[in-house]
């Protein structure tokens, strides 16, 4: 991947990468590296009719492109252009017609997608977890132990919480440096939550 964040700002393109099936196959480029509609449909149990569409939709709003490096090959190749996608949904709800967003765009279209795509990562979420809970026993103990989830409510800022979010991002990035070449590293699924909630006496 040539870039690590693709700041998302057209809800278009928001609303494209919703899609269930594009959410699973950007996913797949991500964590397992290029491969052909083919070779994808086989991972996803999907017909390689519908990756190659799919994967066509996510080239058109810049998620991926063709891998330059196997141009030769009978069947297209494609790879992620980036290793994380973000959006702000303040920006993305108030979006307005500009050069780069035409006048089809509103703030109801720039809000309705960005709520479908958090929808699409408590989805995500959801799964990871009940496929580690189904083989559970096939792993070691080491992850076992390692992995689960852990929550706790403080009181923070809104700019505490979002320094949080950088930090820890960053802490991640390195981690998977470091560990790149580690025999025993796996792909690890991360997700990082914050959401305010109302005093009672409020």
């Amino acid at each position: 991947m040539d870039h690590e964040v693709f700041h998302v700002d057209d809800p278009r393109a928001l609303k494209a990468v919703a899609h269930p099936l594009r959410v699973r196959l950007l996913g797949e480029l991500r964590t397992n590296g290029p491969a052909t509609a083919t070779e994808l449909a086989g991972r996803l149990g999907e017909s390689s009719g519908a990756t190659s569409y799919h994967l066509r939709q996510l080239a058109r709003y810049g998620f991926v492109e063709a891998d330059p490096d196997r141009r030769d090959r009978r069947e297209r190749r494609w790879r992620a252009i980036h290793r994380f996608t973000s959006w702000s949904d303040v920006e993305t709800a108030a979006t307005a017609a500009t050069p780069a967003t035409p006048a089809t765009a509103s703030p109801a279209e720039g809000r309705e997608a960005a709520a479908v795509l958090r929808w699409r990562q408590l989805e995500k979420l959801t799964a990871d977890v009940e496929s580690f809970e189904r083989e559970r026993d096939l792993w070691s103990e080491a992850w076992v132990e390692a992995a689960g989830m852990s929550d706790l409510v403080v009181r923070l800022s809104p700019a505490t919480v979002a320094s949080l979010y950088e930090r820890v991002s960053a802490m991640l990035l390195e981690a998977a440096e470091r560990d790149r070449d580690d025999p025993d590293a796996r792909p690890v699924a991360v997700l990082l939550a914050a959401h305010p909630r109302r005093d009672p006496a409020a």
